[in-house]
Parts: structure tokens; C-alpha cells; sequence
């Protein structure tokens, strides 16, 4: 037998190889390679503009740019449209491997453009407001190098200066009053040369997309008739200036510069993904990770030798004798599983906890995976939404289980509560900031059809789902208690100070907060400040690190508050466990003061907006975390004592 099961999985081994060598190389679906030849037309595409003084992102042919004889927008996933992407094509003549000195954009070389004052002056706004624009060669976004001296000793200084990018190029700069319009594009690309057979014609691919914008005033570009232009000497040439308050002539050209690269088209991504310092990163997330992994033991440590004695002393007195009086949380053993109030509505948060916690966990996992990387655009919140929608049926599954067990009667209401409740808060946010968006004309607003696309997801996938999650729920046997309930409830003696609801979510939100807040400042600069976020393998153990965090701090604070004879558990341990989402919210504040540079309404009703939809969903997921370990060690420990 064991001979027949090595030569199978010999097989199977073989099997694999042969598939693996038939394949050549597996990639993920979608971000496949491209290969050019020489004089192959490469595409170069417009994305947005993009500001994070205002955060509302415009299509590029919302300001005049050039346009290609035809406007063909690209068909565009879920995630893409709630970015505000809005991808399109461009009248840039690239072809791979053929230099380019200076071209002039618009098709009439004598004819400059004429901006009207109405263009002008919005494209003086835009360039006040800080706008960057984003274009895209082979699904690689456009960067703009930055050069620049480290705090190295003088010596070192001469040989070496540190590079870095940013995304997308400056639509311009300001010197004093007055605006100048970056209307010289200079595109270098690099390409990495594929091995081929001997007698096969070289293939290229793409491996980055650079690009200086210069400003050159309209008398210094010397155009032709067949579209050519000559560039000016770098010191004696005058920016072009935009004067909002009458008609400006200029020209738009650009130049193309190929470089061969030895990056692999495997790793092209990597110079737009190491932009922050990684060794800050790996430090903190170490630290984080000792801290709370050391508090957890002292706190489990403590509590399960407070436990076994408390379990001791209680069965013991038991044995020998009934005189000594019961103190602790025994004494509240016929109280602690009695219902709450507004039992539908607990179990509703805690469903869509669940509908939370579950796509996260994916989300990341897959991410960490490498399938959602910021190549494949949009990926993200897309795969999010679904999985939203589609773990509707654990949400409804856990709730309907839960209502069952505080006594609850009306599960089709529960049901209906359940799969409307958070998501309907998020909708009216969201529909709510959407209307100021419009308002705007921004590409950031998402579109009607969209709108009336989601609201079927919800109605269509959602909703059904939650139903048939919660009837299973519903209908199984509900969660056994170890203890019966008394008829009569009872007396709550006076609580001290420290046992207030506010004080407990203070100190229970500062160990899950603490783990997690360098990791919060990556996202917060990933949302607000157009970086790519792909530490996702950190995330993952961030994400595991705050599940043991919520659980430990809210079993302390179960214990404590049944030790003081305070039975009012099941509310009070969902609020005081999501107590992170308020440092969350303090968090926010303080980035939002330090270091973004808002002013305006609109994008200031932008960023709390969508800041207490961030954390109303954190508190939610936490709460729920914490409830469901707060309830198991409940349920133990009452289990594990003698009861009359």
C-alpha cells in the first residue's frame, strides 16, 4: 500500500512539472506582460487629476489639454469608478524604441491654442489648489523623479544623491502671484529587452514611465510645419505664464527618450511601491508586535491565575460549608445571562461585525497572496464589495443564532434590521457627500447608474443572503448556557468611578490602538495622499495582532465589571471593546491638523466624512471581537463552577 501511494504521488509530481513547463510562468489573470517590437505603437492614457489640498479628483479633459481626433473613455470595474478613475485615451504619438526631440501636440504647428479666461482661469485654480495629473504607458503609472542630498557627510554628498518619485507630474508651479502652466512634457521610458531565438526580432517591455514637465514660454518653442519644435537652451528659456484674467496663447509638445533597463518586467513595480522607509516600517511593527504580545501574557497570566482560585475558593466553600457569605462574580450567576435591552438590535451590529471581520480577514489574506496589487486597478475595493455582499450569510448565520439566544421571537425583522442597519448608515454617507461631489463636477462622484448597480447588489445579493443566514441561524439550537436565569432580577450595588462605560472605553482602546497606529498612518497616507498601499504582508499580522488585542482587554473588563456585581454585560462589552475606534477618531483629527493642507469645506466635510464611516466600521468590527470573547469566557467560567 504504501509503495502504491509513493509511486502516485510521483505521478502527481511529474504531472505538476509538465503543467508548470506547458505554462511557461503563471500570472495572475488580468496583469499578464504586453510585448512590443520596435515601432510598436505604446498607448499613453490619462487617468485623473488628483490633489490632496482638496481631494476632488477631475478627469483630464476637464481642463483643456489636447485632444486625440476620437475620446474613447476604457470600460472601467467597480473599484476604478468609486476611485474616480476615469481612463482615457490621449493624442500622444509613442512608439517603442524611437526617440522623439520635441513634437508639438495639436495638430497646427503655426497655430498656437488660445485658452478663453473662463480656461484660464480654471487652469490658475487648479495649479493653485496643488493638482497632479496622471497619465499611464502599459498600465504603469507616470512618475516624477525627485533628486536630493541625505544628511550624509560632506564627502559622501558628492558621490551620491538619494532618488525618489512621486506620483503623476505637478500641472504646474507658482512664483509669487503668478501661474505657470508646465506645458512641455519629457517622457522617458525603459524598456528591458526579452531573450529571443537568434533569428527572431527583439521584443521590449515596458518597465518604467518617467516624466520631467518643464514650462516654456510660447516665443521660446520654435515650431515647423511638419509639427517640430526645437527646444530652448535650459538657462536662457522663460516659463509660460497663465494669466487668469485675460486670453493666454501657448503651445503643448512633448519628447520621448527610451532607455534600456535591467529591471525584470516581474519587479517594474517596485519603484513606485518603495517610496516610504521600509526599515521605519519593519522597526515599529516589531515593536508593536513585542509590546502587545508581552502585555497579552502579563494580562493572560493574571487572569487565569485569578481565575483558578476564584474557581478554588468558590467550589471549595461549597464542600465544606454555606455560612460564608458569596462575594465576587458568582453571586451574580442567575443575572449574567439575563437579556439585554434592544435584543434585535445588538445582534444586528454584531451580524454586520461578523459580515466585516469576514471580508477583511479575505481581503488581506488574498492581498498578502499578491493577487490584489495596485497593477491591477481597482482590484481592491472591488473584491471588497462583493465579499461584503456575499458574507451576508455568516452575518445573518451568527445573528439570528444570537437573537435566538437573548430570547428574541421576530426573526424576520431581525433579519431585515440586520442586513439594512450598517449598511444603510454607510449608504446615507455616502449618498450624502456623493450630492456635494456633483456639486463640484468631480470624477469622484460616482455615477447614477453605479449608484442604482450597488443598491441592486444590496437588494439582490445582500439582503436574500442575510434572510437565509439568519433562518439557519435562527432555527439552530441557540448557545447553552451554563447557568439558569432567576425570575426576579437583581440589585446592582453602586458602581465606582472607574467602572463608568467612558473611563472603560478610554483604557480598553489604548492596547489595540497602540498595536495598530503605524500601520494607520500608511493607510491614512495611502487614502488621502495618493500613495499606493501593498504592505499588506504587515496588515496581516497587524490585523492578527489587534484580534488578540480586543479579545484579552475585553475579557479583563468582563471580569472586572462581574467582580462588581454588575451584570450588564452584553452592551456594555461591545461599546467599551470597539474603544480603539476612538483613538481612531482622535487619530484622524490630528492628521488632519498636521498634515494635510485643507482648508476648504467641501473637502474638509470630505475627510470626516468619510472618517466616521472608517470609524463606525471599526467600531463595529472591535466591538464584535471583542463580544465574542467576552461571551466564551463568560459561558466557561460559570460553566466551571459548582452551582446549587
Amino acid at each position: 500500500f504504501s509503495l502504491l501511494q509513493g509511486r502516485l504521488r510521483h505521478m502527481l509530481v511529474l504531472l505538476l512539472l509538465l503543467w508548470l513547463h506547458g505554462t511557461d510562468s503563471f500570472y495572475v489573470p488580468g496583469v499578464a506582460p504586453i510585448n512590443f517590437h520596435r515601432n510598436d505603437p505604446v498607448e499613453i492614457k490619462a487617468v485623473k487629476l488628483t490633489s490632496s489640498r482638496t481631494q476632488l479628483p477631475y478627469e483630464y479633459y476637464s481642463l483643456p489639454f489636447c485632444q486625440p481626433t476620437k475620446i474613447t473613455y476604457k470600460a472601467e470595474n467597480l473599484g476604478e469608478v468609486l476611485r474616480g478613475d476615469r481612463i482615457v485615451n490621449t493624442p500622444f504619438q509613442v512608439s517603442m524604441n524611437v526617440e522623439k526631440k520635441c513634437e508639438v501636440l495639436c495638430n497646427f504647428p503655426n497655430k498656437p491654442v488660445t485658452l478663453t479666461v473662463e480656461q484660464s482661469k480654471l487652469i490658475a485654480e487648479r495649479i493653485r489648489e496643488d493638482y497632479y495629473v496622471h497619465l499611464i504607458a502599459d498600465n504603469l503609472p507616470v512618475a516624477t523623479r525627485l533628486e536630493f542630498y541625505s544628511n550624509r557627510e560632506e564627502e559622501e554628498k558628492k558621490k551620491e544623491k538619494d532618488v525618489q518619485f512621486e506620483h503623476g507630474y505637478r500641472l504646474g508651479f507658482m512664483d509669487g502671484n503668478k501661474f505657470y502652466l508646465h506645458n512641455h512634457l519629457s517622457f522617458i521610458l525603459y524598456y528591458h529587452r526579452e531573450d529571443v531565438e537568434e533569428n527572431q526580432e527583439p521584443t521590449y517591455r515596458v518597465v518604467r514611465f518617467e516624466v520631467i514637465p518643464q514650462s516654456i514660454k510660447l516665443e521660446d518653442l520654435k515650431a515647423d510645419e511638419k509639427s517640430m519644435c526645437t527646444l530652448p537652451e535650459a538657462t536662457g528659456s522663460a516659463p509660460q505664464e497663465i494669466d487668469p484674467s485675460k486670453e493666454n496663447q501657448l503651445l503643448f509638445t512633448y519628447s520621448v527618450h527610451w532607455e534600456e533597463s535591467d529591471i525584470k518586467w516581474a519587479s517594474r513595480w517596485d519603484t513606485y511601491l518603495t517610496m516610504s522607509d521600509v526599515q521605519i516600517h519593519w522597526f515599529s511593527i516589531i515593536n508593536s508586535v513585542v509590546v502587545v504580545f508581552f502585555l497579552s501574557g502579563i494580562l493572560s497570566m493574571i487572569i487565569i491565575r485569578t481565575l483558578r482560585k476564584d474557581i478554588a475558593n468558590y467550589n471549595k466553600e461549597d464542600d465544606i460549608e454555606d455560612t460564608m457569605e458569596e462575594s465576587g462574580w458568582k453571586l451574580v450567576h442567575g443575572d449574567v445571562f439575563r437579556p439585554p435591552q434592544y435584543p434585535m438590535i445588538l445582534s444586528s451590529l454584531l451580524g454586520s461585525g461578523i459580515q466585516l471581520f469576514c471580508m477583511i480577514l479575505i481581503v488581506i489574506f488574498v492581498a498578502m497572496l499578491g493577487m490584489l496589487s495596485p497593477s491591477s486597478r481597482g482590484a481592491l475595493m472591488t473584491t471588497a464589495c462583493f465579499l461584503f455582499m456575499f458574507m451576508g450569510v455568516f452575518g445573518g448565520f451568527f445573528a439570528g443564532r444570537l437573537y435566538r439566544t437573548l430570547k428574541g421571537h421576530r426573526w424576520k425583522k431581525g433579519a431585515f434590521c440586520t442586513a439594512t442597519l450598517y449598511p444603510g448608515v454607510v449608504f446615507g454617507i455616502c449618498f450624502v457627500l456623493n450630492c456635494f461631489i456633483w456639486g463640484k463636477h468631480s470624477s469622484g462622484a460616482v455615477p447614477f447608474p453605479t449608484m442604482v448597480a450597488l443598491l441592486c447588489m444590496w437588494f439582490g445579493i445582500s439582503l436574500p443572503l442575510v434572510y437565509l443566514g439568519y433562518y439557519f441561524g435562527f432555527r439552530k439550537q441557540p448557545y447553552d448556557n451554563p447557568v439558569r436565569t432567576n425570575q426576579i432580577p437583581r440589585q446592582i450595588p453602586e458602581q465606582r468611578w472607574y467602572m463608568n462605560k467612558f473611563v472603560g472605553i478610554l483604557m480598553a482602546g489604548i492596547l489595540p490602538f497602540g498595536a495598530m497606529f503605524i500601520e494607520l498612518f500608511f493607510i491614512f497616507s495611502a487614502i488621502w495622499e495618493n500613495q499606493f498601499y501593498y504592505l499588506f504582508g504587515f496588515l496581516f499580522l497587524v490585523f492578527i495582532i489587534l484580534v488578540v488585542s480586543c479579545s484579552q482587554i475585553s475579557i479583563v473588563m468582563v471580569y472586572f465589571q462581574l467582580c462588581a456585581e454588575d451584570y450588564r454585560w452584553w452592551w456594555r462589552t461591545f461599546l467599551v471593546s470597539g474603544g480603539s475606534a476612538f483613538y481612531v477618531l482622535i487619530y484622524a483629527i490630528f492628521y488632519f491638523v498636521n498634515k494635510l493642507d485643507i482648508v476648504e469645506f467641501i473637502p474638509s466635510l470630505l475627510y470626516f466624512g468619510y472618517t466616521a464611516l472608517m470609524v463606525l466600521s471599526f467600531w463595529l468590527l472591535t466591538g464584535t471581537i471583542g463580544f465574542y470573547a467576552a461571551y466564551m469566557f463568560v459561558r466557561k467560567i460559570y460553566a466551571a463552577v459548582k452551582i446549587d
